[in-house]
């Protein structure tokens, strides 16, 4: 493909992802397989300027005066110093390439906007999300949503079932990856961006189970569940079985687990992961759970405004109705989980937003409802649970996010039913 081609394949993508609530990166795997003539480096090309706009939409867009991804690309080469003679020889009308620049198109490039563009737009963020994230972060907040625009590093969870996280850590740094311990998980191991999952998912020491790819914050979450050999967890929405997986090896395989999901799909990936970490306390069940649990966690779908490095399309396809339809689903998720909690057990919710209303708020809505629960300190629940040092936003609750601990954006809150 020619730099041209890209470049229109990138604008058929953005026009593609307006309409399907797909991830970037599964849009781009198909759209790809339908074209197999795009060698490896026009897919990376491609994909990396799709990632450019998803990551930088509002800015681009404010410069541009649209949204539209035709001009979406344009800003992106603008914003890289591209020159409009440059730009033209792009927009060329030849087959493959994008239809040459109008009129309109040439005035806007050559007169950018005045003034400085509002907050939303330096952040990156839905206008309506404004008041929300400035309860989160108030004078913080636009160095907060600039560190979510940069590209996330690769976290790895070193599996203990199977291994120990030096010679896990010097296996693939002799396959070849630059990692290095996270700062925080005693079992977190990172890459820097673009080392490739790809690369890493065909290394001998994952195809045998001895990591798996989860981001630190997650690896914290598990850890504050403060789990112990022998008691029985309910994991109340596993989906895939990530945090599954990480309380099975902390519980070192004694004792039960019961991963409930109510999508059957999501729940049937966790099987062959079981299987390849060893983890064999696990079941799967469909059908809500009976019976009460030492532990309960309620990981609950959310926004997931905390993952935009990885996925930045979620900035944009969030609605004010979607929210509050989340708002009602956790706080009906946290309402049986307390339901499942034995006396003297803990309820441990966790999402990986950033948004008090989905974080906060909820379990103070439980709260006000359950007076039979009480909060606990994350800060002492991790002084408890192991020597590594404190985590950054880690007090009452643990709220991570890019700035604050290098992570994706999470949330957890442990209580503990008293009676």
């Amino acid at each position: 493909m020619t730099p041209a081609a890209r470049l229109q394949a990138a604008i058929e993508v953005l026009d593609g992802l307006a309409g399907t609530a797909q991830p970037v990166d599964r849009y781009l795997r198909d759209y790809f397989r339908m074209r197999r003539y795009a060698g490896s480096k026009d897919r990376a090309a491609v994909a990396e300027q799709v990632y450019a706009v998803m990551r930088h939409r509002s800015s681009l867009a404010w410069r541009m005066g649209s949204a539209d991804p035709r001009a979406l690309v344009m800003g992106a080469m603008l914003a890289d110093g591209v020159a409009l003679d440059t730009l033209s020889g792009l927009f060329d009308g030849r087959q493959h390439h994008a239809l040459p620049l109008t009129e309109a198109e040439r005035g806007v490039i050559a007169v950018p906007p005045s003034g400085e563009p509002p907050l939303p737009v330096r952040g990156e963020f839905p206008p309506f999300l404004e008041p929300e994230l400035m309860r989160a972060f108030g004078p913080a907040l636009q160095d907060e949503m600039l560190a979510l625009q940069v590209r996330a590093p690769i976290d790895l969870r070193v599996n203990t079932l199977k291994a120990e996280r030096d010679a896990v850590m010097t296996s693939l740094r002799a396959e070849g990856f630059a990692v290095e311990p996270t700062p925080y998980s005693p079992f977190g191991l990172r890459l820097p961006p673009g080392e490739g999952s790809a690369k890493l998912s065909l290394s001998p020491l994952f195809v045998d189970g001895a990591f798996e790819f989860q981001d630190e914050a997650a690896q914290i979450a598990a850890l504050l569940c403060g789990v112990k050999s022998g008691i029985r967890v309910l994991d109340f929405a596993a989906g895939a079985g990530g945090k599954t997986l990480a309380l099975a090896a902390l519980m070192r395989n004694q004792g039960e687990i019961v991963a409930h999901d109510v999508d059957p799909a999501r729940l049937r990936r966790l099987a062959p992961r079981a299987v390849r970490a060893g983890a064999t306390i696990i079941r799967r069940v469909g059908e809500r759970p009976k019976g009460a649990f030492d532990v309960v966690l309620v990981d609950a779908p959310c926004t997931g405004t905390g993952t935009w490095r990885r996925q930045p399309e979620l900035r944009w396809r969030i609605r004010p109705e979607r929210l509050h339809s989340l708002n009602t689903l956790q706080d009906d998720l946290l309402a049986q989980g307390a339901e499942h909690t034995a006396v003297g057990g803990r309820l441990i919710y966790a999402t990986c937003s950033l948004l008090p209303a989905e974080n906060e708020d909820r379990v103070a809505h439980l709260l006000s409802r359950r007076p039979d629960f009480a909060a606990l300190s994350a800060d002492e629940i991790w002084r408890t649970v192991t020597d590594a040092p404190l985590p950054p936003g880690m007090l009452h609750v643990f709220q991570a996010t890019p700035l604050r601990t290098g992570t994706d954006g999470f949330f957890t809150a442990v209580l503990q039913r008293r009676r």
